[in-house]
Order: structure tokens, then C-alpha cells, then sequence
């Protein structure tokens, strides 16, 4: 069951209104601003699912979820991954993305209540 959630998201609007949604919706919220604290903070605690913005500062989220999941090793087997982005990508690297989240969606897109539904629907799948 998802509870704990980590969002590394650099835009401070966006971010704070996840948090704020998230943490009213019961989950418990960590929030970083760039890569390499994003990393750090995946690497360093156990999340149950990672939104990852993949237009950061410092590391991008493709090269974030390359050192935490690739073909090789998967360090964080107990936590979903969720790339919420705006940067349009090619059909190759959305692909290549695709098979290693758990969710995959556009921010323009998406209200706090959707995420949250979104995150409903990743924790239903992960029960089953």
C-alpha cells in the first residue's frame, strides 16, 4: 500500500501543490527540487512510490531512473515509479522509459485530483 511518497519536482508551483494535495489525501510527502538530492533521497530511504519530474536541475529524471533501474540491477524493487512530465519525448525514449515505471504522465494534464486517482489506480495494481 502506498503511504510514503517521494516528489522530485524543481518547479516550486507544481511542487508544493502536490504536496499539499498529496499530504491532505494522508500520504507522507518528501520533496526535493533537483536530481541529485532526488537521488540521494531514493537511494537513502524506501519509498512506496517516486514521482519524478524528467526535466531537473543537475541530473535529469531519465538519467535518475537509469542509476535506481535499469536492466542490470533494480535498487529500489519496493517502490513504483511515476514520471510526470511536459517535455515531449520521441517514441524511442518515451518507449525505453515506459518499460521500467509504473505510470507515465503528461503535468499539463493533470490535477491534483488526478494524480491522486492516478496513484489510487498504481496502488490497486501493485495489491493485486
Amino acid at each position: 500500500m502506498i503511504k510514503t511518497i517521494l516528489c522530485v519536482e524543481d518547479d516550486r508551483f507544481i511542487g508544493e501543490m502536490y504536496v499539499r494535495s498529496l499530504q491532505k489525501a494522508g500520504y507522507d510527502v518528501t520533496w526535493v527540487v533537483d536530481g541529485n538530492d532526488g537521488l540521494v533521497a531514493a537511494r537513502n530511504q524506501q519509498f512506496d512510490l517516486i514521482i519524478l519530474d524528467l526535466m531537473l536541475p543537475e541530473q535529469r529524471g531519465d538519467q535518475i531512473l537509469d542509476a535506481l533501474r535499469n536492466n542490470d540491477v533494480d535498487l529500489i524493487p519496493d517502490s513504483k515509479v511515476l514520471i510526470m512530465t511536459n517535455f515531449e519525448q520521441d517514441e524511442a525514449s518515451r518507449s525505453s522509459i515506459l518499460h521500467r515505471v509504473d505510470g507515465y504522465l503528461i503535468k499539463a494534464d493533470i490535477t491534483p485530483r488526478k494524480l491522486i486517482e492516478v496513484i489510487g489506480q498504481i496502488d490497486g495494481a501493485a495489491e493485486k
